[in-house]
């Protein structure tokens, strides 16, 4: 028998093992980058979306291809989250190629997990890729897009691209089997169907990716311009056919929005446009822009209950409507790269979103969507969540322009405190403040609905992007009213208070201040979420069945040890309802007493004692006597 030794590898070996290594890494980095050239050939790409009971896409895709080395992308970084898609990334499964009917091995790059490798052989003009998309089945795996009544086509995790070119190079024809007799809606222009598969138009990657699609048993079409040229759609999907049933006031509201957008803006700029709305308690995407569509999630109830709907009537539709002005068309030069797998950077954020949230208010309040009281009742939610976010003085409003990619929307701890996309509501306020200085100082003959004209409301009709800078906001507001604007916009922007920018509600001719009685406004808000907010006394949100959601931070709850997940049992020795606890908060007004909370977590109890007399605290918008009401004039229709 011949013996088996061992024996020390020679140095050479050594090297040519290290060689290999570092040559691996070299090849690992070797992603081709995007050039501004056509891509040879249009991906044909097959979406079958049947399978409602497991949430699961199935995608087949025929890429033309030249033999030699080919990398495929994943869309890494998601238009409109601002941030990298990385759930999306691991729902993403079951990946197979093949060329002429040989499978071909791939290989994914350890440096950027988004990219796939492989080697096409010579003779294979078309590479096949087959692969799943596992959409979330619960909650906390993220937003359920398919349910037993309707489902959402999101092209942007259905889609593998060649590298090398960019986005709006490749050309893709898109097609998608449908569970049967489901009506669907979106931005994509039909060429054909054959059964319950839906052939589309192709287009680029970019304006594919940006043309979800929606479909359902529950379907209703409403024409929010009737007679105009450009249509303008409002595409319902709901649980059942009794959700669709919409009063002619609540569709005027809707029509009104397109119509006060138009006299804002004086254009637009899509052939039609679709806001897809779905109302479910199953389906839970809440909403997103895109430049011909707009996706809108709301509850069963939006239009049954309409009077408890104030939070979402308010600035959801209006919102991601007015964002085909404010981000898609208009768009921050940092944002549009040449393909979804080059960073994006969101330091314009507080336009592109605070903007919106600032004129999705106003629209809402000038449509009827909300009336003028409702609006100034959400204002004064605004105004008091920042005037107490503690966070402010140590992150600026600026920096929280990085929360996307920071946090990914993800659960915070203390919130108040580590702050998180306040560039929506905040940059709000700074909108207004720059809408009331305008005013101001022009002696009310110019506002900012002049800027919004100038600066997304040019080149009516054009569907390419045009991007701008923080030079070309400043710039756009001096051409409607000379002033400092670079030094107004950075005090607010980098500062931090005391206090959040509420110069504007001053100037418009209101003042915070805080009673003892909820405005109609902050109670719908907790009757909709089910949840108690007493930020502004004990310093605790707490759900109606006793779960503790939030404790901001420095707050009565904060000092007394309490965090979130805590149940709380009893108030004083009485068992816990929410009207029992705020009966104490008023109780122990102007006394000494504390107040006595009997507290479960795990399985541990605890009784702690909070030394808080000052009552029940809830904000609100009072008038500030003879100055002109600015706020009012802002929430007229045009």
């Amino acid at each position: 028998m011949e013996r088996c030794s061992l024996r020390r590898p020679s140095a050479s070996s050594w090297l040519g093992a290290l060689s290999l290594l570092f040559l691996g890494f070299a090849q690992a980095q070797d992603v081709p980058r995007p050039v501004d050239k056509p891509y040879p050939g249009v991906i044909e790409l097959q979406v079958e979306a049947t399978d409602l009971d497991h949430k699961i896409f199935k995608v087949r895709e025929l890429i033309p291809v030249k033999s030699g080395k080919v990398t495929l992308l994943y869309p890494q970084w998601h238009l409109g989250t601002h941030a990298t898609a990385d759930r999306m990334l691991a729902q993403f499964a079951g990946l197979i190629l093949s060329g002429d009917g040989a499978r071909l091995e791939w290989i994914r790059d350890p440096l950027d997990p988004y990219a796939f490798h492989v080697e096409v052989p010579a003779g294979v003009h078309v590479l096949q890729a087959e692969f799943e998309f596992l959409s979330p089945v619960t909650g906390n795996q993220g937003a359920i897009l398919m349910t037993p009544e309707m489902l959402a086509v999101h092209w942007e995790s259905l889609v593998l691209y060649p590298a090398g070119y960019y986005a709006r190079r490749i050309m893709v024809g898109a097609s998608v089997t449908l569970p049967q007799n489901w009506p669907f809606a979106g931005a994509l222009e039909m060429t054909g169907q054959s059964g319950a598969t839906v052939s589309f138009k192709a287009v680029n990657l970019e304006e594919l990716i940006d043309s979800p699609l929606y479909a359902g048993r529950h379907f209703k079409r409403v024409d929010l311009d009737p007679g105009a040229k450009v249509p303008v759609f409002l595409d319902m999907f709901a649980d059942s056919d009794a959700a669709l049933e919409a009063s002619p006031k609540q569709i005027e509201a809707h029509r009104a929005v397109v119509q006060q957008s138009y006299k804002l803006f004086g254009s637009h700029h899509y052939d039609h446009y679709d806001m897809l709305l779905a109302l479910s308690d199953e389906f839970s995407f809440a909403g997103l822009e895109h430049h011909q569509s707009g996706e809108n999630g709301v509850r069963t109830t939006y239009f049954s209950e309409w009077d408890k709907q104030q939070e979402w009537r308010s600035n959801l539709v209006s919102h991601e409507y007015i964002h085909s002005w404010d981000g898609k068309f208009r768009r921050p030069a940092d944002q549009l790269t040449a393909n979804f797998n080059l960073p994006m950077q969101d330091s314009l954020l507080w336009v592109y979103e605070g903007g919106t949230s600032y004129w999705g208010h106003v629209v809402g309040a000038r449509s009827g969507l909300v009336d003028a009281e409702q609006m100034r009742d959400g204002l004064a939610a605004t105004a008091a969540l920042y005037d107490t976010r503690s966070g402010r003085v140590w992150r600026s409003l600026a920096d929280t322009t990085n929360d996307p990619i920071v946090n990914g929307r993800g659960p915070l701890a203390w919130i108040s405190w580590q702050r998180a996309e306040d560039y929506y509501s905040e940059g709000e306020l700074i909108w207004l403040d720059a809408d009331t200085k305008i005013r101001e100082l022009s002696g009310e003959k110019h506002s900012l609905d002049d800027f919004a004209r100038g600066f997304f409301g040019v080149e009516n009709g054009r569907h390419v992007p045009l991007t701008y800078t923080f030079a070309d906001v400043v710039a756009a507001l001096n051409a409607v009213q000379p002033y400092d604007w670079a030094t107004f916009l950075r005090a607010r922007l980098e500062g931090h208070g005391p206090g959040a920018p509420l110069d504007g509600v001053t100037r418009a001719g209101w003042k915070l201040v805080y009673t003892e009685t909820e405005t109609s406004f902050f109670k719908d808000v907790e009757e909709y979420r089910k949840a108690v907010n007493l930020s502004y006394s004990l310093g605790l949100g707490i759900s109606n069945e006793g779960r503790i959601t939030s404790v901001a931070w420095q707050s009565p709850a904060f000092k007394a040890g309490l965090t979130e997940g805590y149940v709380l049992l009893a108030v004083d020795g009485r068992a816990y309802k929410p009207e029992v606890l705020k009966a104490a908060i008023t109780a122990a007004k102007g006394g000494r007493d504390p107040i006595e909370l009997l507290l479960k977590k795990d399985d541990r109890f605890r009784t702690v004692r909070i030394d808080y007399h000052d009552g029940l605290k809830y904000p609100h918008l009072a008038r500030i006597e003879g100055t002109p009401d600015r706020l009012n004039r802002i929430f007229t229709p045009l």
